[in-house]
């Protein structure tokens, strides 16, 4: 394998990672708050729908190069909406967080679906939008061997993701914002008896979720398919859930968790070019991610610690 195939494979893992990242990055911050977060499937589903139909919009009023960033602000928004649905059901009204989660899983892919037969004519996907995003090389940093082209020519919502990361990382472990976050998921009456109000922060972690799962969404709208159906989501919500529990609810590590699968799916295409594979049927190609993911999951049981209030409504007032 030469440098180039390996570049372009480090190159192909961002790019499939980097919605993963974003949607990994809301998970965190839902389920240290001690809400459980199943549903990061259906607000993804909801931001790549909103991406696609807002950036679409856009690039017919003419906004140009805007019309993606356009699309993922909006992709934030349906994301947020969809997690209040979800902080509702299970904090102000103490549903079961692994139903309410699958519930909006089920709602985003149905409600998707409906609206864009509605709003394009009975078609079973959004029109194509021209204007996404391109990748952008960093100057000098990109024209280093192998690893150049591979970490340092990618799309914007890359370099966002891993800024978040950092972002997200400091703020759960060195401020004081983020302690409180993490004390109403670990012994949310503790952290009521200090003052610290326990609902209020987990409708801000579950609110916040669903802003990082829509752009995540909308990431992949706006850079790998550029329109939106039923299955440009694909299960990669799950994945990304599956990169919280095995990064520890840890920004690093999901990271590191999610650029572990988009590897995987980067040797999956770079698999496709050899000729040996033309005997293996594509479906078993096609489904070594998820392979992967439940291979990993399966070794992560028993390693990683959840917080201490996960899946627990809290009762206020409840010592």
């Amino acid at each position: 394998m030469d440098a180039a195939t390996i570049g372009h494979m480090l190159n192909t893992a961002f790019v499939f990672s980097t919605a993963l990242i974003l949607a990994a990055l809301g998970g965190i911050l839902s389920e240290r708050s001690g809400v459980v977060n199943i549903g990061l499937e259906g607000l993804m589903t909801a931001g790549a729908f909103a991406a696609a139909v807002a950036a679409y919009k856009a690039q017919e009023a003419g906004y140009g190069g805007a019309s993606p960033w356009i699309g993922v602000i909006a992709g934030a928004i349906f994301g947020v909406l969809f997690a209040l649905i979800h902080a509702v059901a299970t904090i102000t009204f103490r549903a079961d967080q692994v139903v309410s989660g699958i519930v909006i899983n089920f709602i985003a892919g149905g409600s998707t679906l409906y609206l864009v037969k509605l709003l394009f004519e009975g078609a079973g996907e959004t029109t194509l939008v021209n204007e996404v995003f391109h990748k952008v090389k960093i100057p000098v940093l990109s024209d280093i061997p192998i690893i150049g082209d591979g970490l340092f020519n990618a799309y914007p919502t890359t370099y966002l993701a891993i800024i978040l990361v950092g972002a997200i990382y400091y703020m759960l472990y060195r401020t004081a914002f983020g302690l409180r976050l993490r004390s109403v998921g670990e012994h949310p009456s503790a952290a009521d008896t200090v003052g610290i109000k326990v609902l209020r922060m987990r409708y801000t972690a579950v609110l916040l979720s669903g802003v990082l799962a829509g752009i995540g969404g909308a990431t992949i709208a706006m850079t790998t398919t550029g329109s939106f159906s039923h299955n440009t989501i694909s299960g990669q919500g799950f994945i990304a859930l599956a990169a919280v529990i095995f990064g520890k609810w840890n920004p690093l590590g999901a990271m590191g968790a999610a650029l572990f699968f988009g590897f995987a799916q980067s040797i999956n295409n770079v698999l496709q070019l050899f000729d040996f594979t033309s005997h293996i049927p594509s479906e078993f190609i096609y489904m070594l991610p998820y392979v992967l993911t439940i291979l990993v999951l399966v070794g992560a049981v028993g390693r990683s610690r959840a917080p201490g209030a996960l899946g627990e409504p809290y009762y206020q007032g409840k010592r």
